[in-house]
């Protein structure tokens, strides 16, 4: 029988011998490698082109500050000329910048449908809903609209409110506007 103490001596000495005949797969690719290599650098080398020459940041000077901005829409006057704009100051006409917003306003009359109405304890609700099909109720005196929309009245089949919308000439004007039960898809 083989003793312990010969069996920790070969144990080690086995392994040490199965490491070594593995290390000649790894000489042999190795030499492989060394051949490619070899094959790489022989290649002739290409010239790369140089990179395009960058041209120079000029800045732009805007000089038309004190000129009207051409993305507010102008009012132009009833029975003027079509190109006359409306020449009023200020009219004291503001929308109310520390009211809290509700939530139909953070959408356009376009995205919002008259669904229908309601009368619950002697109040009229007018049913809304909103381009994400989410459905609102409300009343008059609630706001909608991107422009400050006041709801004035609500009927069986019309809701109408009052919107303040600037002028092109930093000042602002109401304007009715009214949304119809349409047919629902």
């Amino acid at each position: 029988m083989i003793s312990m103490t010969k069996i920790r001596v070969l144990l080690p000495l086995c392994a040490g011998l199965f490491l070594l005949a593995g290390c000649g797969e790894y000489y042999e690719q190795k030499d492989d490698l060394q051949v490619y290599v070899t094959a790489i650098k022989a290649r002739q080398n290409i010239e790369i082109e140089p990179l395009p020459k960058v041209k120079s940041y000029e800045p732009f000077t805007y000089s038309a500050v004190e000129l009207r901005d051409p993305f507010i829409k102008s009012i132009v006057q009833h029975g003027g000329d079509v190109g006359q704009e409306n020449t009023a100051s200020d009219n004291g006409i503001h929308p109310d910048e520390y009211r809290q917003k509700e939530v139909l306003e953070e959408y356009s009359l376009s995205e919002l449908l008259l669904v229908g109405t309601m009368e619950q304890e002697g109040n009229i609700w007018g049913i809304i809903r909103s381009s994400d099909g989410v459905v609102h109720r409300v009343q008059a005196g609630n706001y909608m609209g991107e422009n400050s929309g006041k709801i004035l009245t609500i009927t069986d089949n019309e809701l109408t409110l009052k919107e303040i919308v600037p002028d092109g000439k930093f000042a602002h004007v109401e304007r009715e506007s009214s949304l119809h039960i349409s047919d629902i898809e």
